[in-house]
């Protein structure tokens, strides 16, 4: 997001910031809660999700090390509109709201960032609601284990997902029961499409894993 700034930008910035450091399934903020801060990832990884009223979440983000969350309250004032969680020991940067607003006023880069930002927000719940209706269980688990490994992905043997990823935290992205979800891995395993370590997930053939989407 900060990409473009002048360094000038930058260190004003910096200057307004708040570091904080979060504990492993830490409650960053939740949903409807009053939104006073967005966040700069610095390390770790935070789970955007959506609590429902039957009980169940719907995950609607995994966000890394250099994402920025939690800004859209910052912008309407109106109460949080997800969850946040940290999936891993993680630390951020926090710039409060009256910070925000002076600097969006202040610095052209930041609006000009903020609308892409957000652009890329409309386009990936787009895309993901687009997945919910029309795709099947096979074809969203396929989906999200390509997106997951184009962001975290390292190369070891295979594109190996570098993080913790259970069948239930699968669940809560793809929108299904872990039972189904457990039914597509079996099958994307059986086809050597994919491996499991531990709690680590591989894809052993990308290629093919992204035709199943289709």
């Amino acid at each position: 997001m900060f990409a473009g700034f002048s360094p000038d930008a930058l260190h004003g910035l910096a200057g307004q910031m708040r570091r904080r450091t979060f504990k492993r399934g830490t409650m960053i903020f939740h949903k409807d809660q009053a939104g006073d801060a967005l966040y700069v990832i610095e390390s770790g990884r935070v789970r955007i999700f959506l609590p429902t009223e039957s009980g169940t979440e719907l995950t609607v983000e995994v966000s890394g090390a250099g994402d920025v969350f939690g800004e859209l309250s910052l912008l309407d004032g109106r109460p949080r509109s997800a969850s946040a969680e940290a999936l891993e020991e993680t630390a951020a940067f926090m710039l409060g709201r009256e910070e925000f607003k002076a600097d969006l006023t202040a610095t052209p880069q930041l609006a000009v960032a903020l609308i892409e930002l957000l652009s890329m927000r409309l386009r990936h719940v787009t895309e993901y609601a687009e997945s919910l209706a029309h795709l099947d269980v096979h074809a969203r688990l396929a989906r999200t284990l390509l997106e997951m490994a184009e962001r975290y992905g390292v190369d070891r043997n295979g594109i190996e997902i570098d993080f913790d990823l259970t069948q239930a935290d699968l669940a809560t992205m793809v929108g299904a029961t872990r039972e189904r979800v457990n039914r597509a891995l079996a099958a994307f395993r059986s086809q050597g499409l994919v491996e499991l370590r531990g709690r680590k997930i591989a894809l052993l053939n990308a290629g093919r894993l992204r035709q199943r989407i289709y």
